[in-house]
């Protein structure tokens, strides 16, 4: 296996599932952070999105985690719920084979499912600020076992007024501990937190490339406001994009565009903060898959959102914030692929347009709206590609998936049983071990345990006249 993470001494299990991820060479940030955190020493990253850094504090924190410890060992903080639950689903693809639990907690989602799943063992928890700081102060986040804090796109997390949240959960997490503080930008009140909770951090600076004009061609067209929308539909038959995401300032805005595509015939769908929390990430799993070709988003989007293959980001409406120029248009030219941004001014937005290429370091070439004849032209590959269904992708824990077998039994923490139980019995089975394992859920009166790498149907057949301390417990696959 020629893996180049291999060199950073991380265990086999973990190597093996950066192999099935299709992690085999380190990022940039990943080469710089990973040797650091694995050292246990408090980090300041400064380092776009889209650059990596999820798998950078994942791996270590897969790492150095004790499977045994029941209670939570790191926190991770994002600023909205959609870059938790990625972070989250991130590391339990590469702690699957370690069997390490992530649990993601954020606003808009039952506050006793939650209560439910940190009683249960967690390695890492996941979280917006305020539903985390409200689940430790109501007791059901136990912090005391917390070794490890990351805090994920700080910037923004600023930007979006956390801050004394933020505060208020590191003063009440143990003083011994490791922080972690990832960020786009570095505006001063990053630098003050780093200050104030951090032990002599060792700075890590990423050179923005998101902006080179190498990996993304960048355009600003001139326009009206009210003559945009026939603008974007002009500009996308001539662009023809593969999959693109289109980003207007309001969720009003959000809804008018998506309207209008959705009756002119493009396969889209729309995502804003006004939604409700399934919907987002029914849209988001959708989108990724390819299912349609046209987001509609808010900022809100442009967080956390890693998708590999998308080709153009159009700026419906001009960012406010210099900042969101950046983040929005680093969700095209990922992974090594090349992306367009074309962005839409109004004759009043002249300021805005030029904070932002002060901000980013060179003027953003103008480009003219297309002509009709060139329009015309454009158009049958454009109704070509607007018939076919796009092909879907899988999702990269898929390939992890699909040697797991979920065994659900009917027995639970009142039964006295624990997951050490569960280890020491099934790995006695013959032809399994230990390593067949995955990750261990155990609640009051039922058990679900992940099989790994194809033994599912072995341990299935084993543990129907097997007893777990004594007692038979009754055992089926466990329903998707």
């Amino acid at each position: 296996m020629n893996n180049k993470f291999e060199k950073y001494k991380v265990s086999h299990e973990i190597i093996k599932a950066l192999t099935s991820l299709q992690y085999t060479t380190p990022t940039e940030v990943q080469e710089k952070v990973i040797p650091i955190a694995l050292q246990e020493k408090d980090l300041v990253v400064k380092s776009q999105t889209g650059s990596g850094k999820t798998a950078s504090f994942g791996i270590p924190l897969c790492e150095l985690v004790e499977w045994e410890e029941n209670k939570p060992q790191a926190l991770v903080l994002t600023p909205t719920r959609e870059l938790a639950a990625q972070v989250k689903e991130d590391i339990t693809n590469i702690g699957r084979f370690k069997r390490v639990k992530a649990t993601a907690i954020y606003g808009k989602q039952p506050f006793d499912r939650q209560k439910l799943e940190l009683k249960q063992k967690s390695h890492v928890v996941v979280g917006t600020p305020g539903r985390v700081l409200d689940h430790i102060e109501k007791g059901t986040f136990e912090v005391d076992q917390l070794k490890y804090l990351i805090i994920d796109e700080a910037d923004e997390m600023l930007n979006m007024g956390f801050i004394e949240q933020v505060e208020a959960i590191i003063q009440a997490l143990p003083r011994e501990r490791v922080t972690m503080l990832f960020s786009a930008t570095f505006p001063e009140d990053v630098a003050h937190l780093s200050h104030k909770y951090m032990k002599d951090p060792i700075r890590v600076e990423i050179q923005a490339t998101g902006i080179t004009t190498d990996k993304i061609v960048h355009r600003v067209i001139e326009v009206q406001e009210n003559e945009k929308f026939q603008l974007l539909k002009s500009v996308t038959i001539i662009e023809n994009p593969e999959s693109c995401i289109i980003f207007c300032r309001t969720q009003e805005q959000v809804d008018n565009v998506y309207s209008g595509l959705d009756r002119s015939g493009y396969p889209c769908d729309k995502l804003h903060g006004g939604l409700v929390q399934e919907d987002r990430f029914a849209v988001m799993n959708d989108f990724k898959r390819g299912k349609f070709r046209y987001l509609v988003a808010t900022d809100v989007a442009a967080r956390g959102i890693d998708i590999d293959n998308i080709t153009h980001v159009f700026n419906y409406d001009l960012p406010l914030e210099k900042e969101s120029y950046v983040h929005r248009t680093g969700r095209t030219g990922r992974a090594g692929k090349t992306g367009k941004a074309i962005t839409f001014v109004t004759p009043y937005e002249d300021r805005f347009l030029e904070e932002i290429e002060a901000y980013i370091g060179f003027e953003i070439p103008k480009m003219s709206a297309p002509t009709k004849t060139e329009i015309t032209n454009a158009m049958v590959s454009f109704e070509e590609r607007l018939n076919t269904r796009p092909d879907l992708k899988e999702e990269k824990g898929a390939i992890l998936d699909k040697d797991i077998m979920k065994l659900y039994f009917n027995g639970g923490k009142k039964k006295k049983i624990r997951a050490v139980d569960f280890v020491g019995t099934i790995a006695k089975i013959k032809g399994v071990t230990a390593a067949d394992i995955g990750i261990i859920t155990i609640q009051d009166n039922v058990s679900y345990v992940d099989v790994l790498n194809g033994k599912g149907p072995l341990v299935l057949k084993a543990m129907k006249d097997t007893t777990i301390k004594g007692k038979l417990l009754k055992v089926h696959e466990a329903r998707k």
